[in-house]
């Protein structure tokens, strides 16, 4: 008996300390939370945004503290914040999220589309700090902070995109440290004026040629991916903020990947002997790409060229067309866009400013084009979808080219053509997961080119 009073009194005494170390352990964690309720923080701090029209919101800052300038725009997707903020083309602008609440899913690193995200700012109505997904690293306003990217949350984002529709796009401040209009908007103005001979692209391209390592894009997706296939074709990439995305579809679709330097020239093109050629989508104005739309011109007509976003742009400045401002520009991954060849729509992510005018890209060829001769007062392409006509253009540079996409909600062009040289261009970017077990079709007819071109592939 004096055994089992004994054992008794132990446990008792164990369950005593238990409750005490317990009692001990949830009075500290009061006080820590009452502490860092009583210290500053930067990720609830007072934050101000000043477009350059004046309109003024205040909001909580939720990412890192500081001042960021840049051109603001809203983006419509309704998920994949990760590749949003992660994506060079839109280096150094102010992206304001139409969807309410974002971060709930968090950060997977393996997501990003470049390295260290180049994004001046974000702007969203809630930020959620406690993300829920076994896939997180960390969560959004967290990776923010580290990345010294400046946030914003608690305000009418519907109001500020409202705003922006009917304004266009324009320039803008973030700021935690300074909430005087006076200041900010000085700051503003000389930031902008600065801005306007800046060539983004310069910024973020690679600075030396490397080698793109295929099987090593999909390592962090590895219950998702088929194995590759074997590279068969020769690609050199000229770099104006490629992203993990689209060296994933060229993998997939079998190429041995060189990327090169925005402003790398003709002759170093030519010197890698590829089968193709593939130019990256990008930020800012095409024409401050005064290198590559150099290169390309040397280059259309000996290489089939697959060019996507900027590229595509790039390709008609070779070709002497002209590229103009769009009032908000397109932004999302909900963007409608029709191949006139087929009569299909796809929905597309887009991330651009500018786009190319099909009028200046030659005369009509009326034989081709339906009879018409002239092209639409307007500009607005969906009249050759209503003629359910896929017009063709005589360029004096490189002969027919062929509209081949246009966009639904605007009338704008998405892409085209040359009938007789191997180059392609779309101006949106044919999204992939890193479960595509096929390349998507515009990769595929690059392929295409590629094999009718002949020589060369990868042994």
């Amino acid at each position: 008996m004096t055994d089992v009073h004994e054992n008794t009194a132990a446990v008792d005494a164990a369950v005593e300390a238990a409750v005490e170390a317990a009692v001990e352990a949830a009075e500290a964690a009061e006080a820590a939370a009452a502490a860092a309720a009583q210290a500053p923080n930067a990720q609830t701090a007072p934050a101000t945004l000043l477009l350059e029209d004046g309109t003024t919101y205040t909001g909580q800052s939720c990412g890192a503290p500081g001042e960021a300038c840049g051109e603001i725009f809203f983006n419509t997707a309704m998920i994949g914040y990760t590749e949003v903020i992660s994506n060079p083309a839109l280096a150094g602008r102010i992206a304001v999220l139409t969807y309410p609440q974002v971060g709930n899913y968090g950060v997977a690193l393996p997501d990003l589309e470049c390295p260290k995200p180049p994004l001046a700012a974000l702007v969203v109505r809630d930020m959620c700090p406690t993300p829920s997904n076994f896939r997180s690293d960390l969560s959004l306003p967290d990776f923010l902070a580290m990345q010294g990217i400046v946030a914003l949350q608690g305000i009418d984002t519907r109001s500020l995109v409202l705003h922006l529709r009917q304004a266009g796009t324009m320039h803008a401040i973030i700021s935690t440290v300074d909430a005087n209009p006076q200041s900010l908007m000085q700051k503003l103005q000389d930031a902008k004026a600065l801005a306007l001979n800046d060539n983004p692209v310069s910024t973020i391209s690679t600075t030396a040629p490397y080698t793109s390592e295929g099987a090593a894009l999909f390592e962090a997706y590895p219950q998702w991916t088929a194995p590759l296939p074997k590279a068969r074709y020769k690609v050199v990439a000229i770099d104006c903020g490629i992203t993990k995305s689209a060296l994933r579809h060229l993998a997939r679709a079998g190429c041995e990947v060189t990327v090169v330097p925005w402003d790398t020239s003709a002759e170093e093109v030519l010197a890698l002997k590829p089968n193709g050629v593939f130019v990256s989508g990008g930020p800012g104005n095409p024409k401050a790409c005064t290198q590559t739309v150099k290169t390309l011109d040397a280059l259309m007509g000996q290489l089939p060229i697959f060019a996507l976003g900027l590229g595509h742009q790039m390709v008609a400045l070779a070709a002497g067309a002209k590229v103009q401002a769009l009032h908000t520009g397109h932004n999302g991954s909900n963007i409608p866009v029709m191949d006139l060849q087929s009569r299909c729509v796809y929905i597309t992510t887009q991330n651009h400013r500018y786009t190319v005018r099909f009028d200046t890209l030659g005369t009509l060829d009326a034989d081709k084009s339906g009879g018409n001769t002239q092209h639409a007062k307007d500009g607005d392409l969906r009249f050759w979808a209503k003629q359910e006509v896929v017009p063709v253009v005589q360029n004096e540079l490189f002969g027919a080219i062929k509209l081949t996409h246009i966009n639904i909600n605007d009338g704008s062009m998405e892409g085209m053509c040359f009938v007789d040289i191997p180059v392609l261009t779309l101006q949106y970017h044919p999204a992939v997961a890193p479960d595509a077990q096929e390349p998507d079709a515009a990769y595929a007819a690059f392929v295409q080119l590629m094999q009718a071109n002949k020589p060369g592939r990868v042994a």
